[in-house]
This record gives C-alpha cells, structure tokens and sequence, in this order.
C-alpha cells in the first residue's frame, strides 16, 4: 500500500513518534512524506520514504495530485487546527481530495492508530482491487 504523511511543525515530533511505535507495520508499504516530516521520520526510524516538496513549496499540491492519480491508499495527515489558515488551506483541500477519491485518511493520532492496525489486519486490502 501507498501511505502518505503529513504533518506540521506543531505535530513532526507526534507523527515521528507513532511512525516510530508502528515501524515495523509501515516498512512493508510504500511511504511519501513531505520534505521535513520525511527528514523526522527517517531519522528517526530509519524508514525509507519518498520525499514530496516542503508543504510551504507545493508538497500539499504534490500529495493532492497523487491522491488523485491513485497513488495514495492511505494518508496520515495531522495538522494543527488551532491555526485556522494552516487548517483552511492544507486539511480541508487534501481531506477533500481524499473524500472524492475514497482514500482513508486520519487526521488525528487516534484516527491514525486505528486505520495503522486495520491495514495490518488486512482492512483496507480493497484498496488494491481498485
């Protein structure tokens, strides 16, 4: 499977955390990440991710444009809501890119952990019959 993540800087050091806690899980799939939530994780875990643009450089962009070519099967997006132009303009246009393209996505730690186990339950296996 596809897993893209994002996070911003308020939420890089929670994001690297659970990747570190799943490690084992996410090292079977294919993982994108922006530019500086790869760098965390990466060195961090030592995951292997492919690294998108900076958010800021057009790294949402680029995750968008992959969510609708079918790239991504799941996405791990957690981003501070208490800032609403970061919320505006990076969750709600990915969330909805998602919601057209029927791909999973977690927006918070506790949405993340639950479809992190489905997909290693096989959950989410329909994903690649599409």
């Amino acid at each position: 499977m596809n897993i893209a993540i994002l996070a911003n800087d308020k939420k890089k050091e929670l994001i690297t955390e659970f990747c570190t806690a799943y490690c084992g899980i996410l090292s079977r799939h294919h993982l994108c990440a922006t530019a500086t939530t790869a760098k965390y994780i990466t060195e961090a875990t030592g995951l292997e991710i492919e690294k998108l643009l900076a958010g800021f450089h057009g790294g949402d962009n680029q995750l968008a444009t992959k969510i609708a070519y079918g790239e991504v099967d799941l996405l791990l997006l957690l981003c501070d809501t208490s800032d609403d132009h970061e919320y505006l303009n990076t969750l709600v246009p990915l969330i909805h890119a998602c919601d057209v393209y029927n791909v999973p996505a977690a927006t918070n730690i506790a949405t993340a952990e639950a479809l992190i186990l489905a997909l290693d339950r096989g959950d989410l296996d329909w994903r690649e019959l599409l």
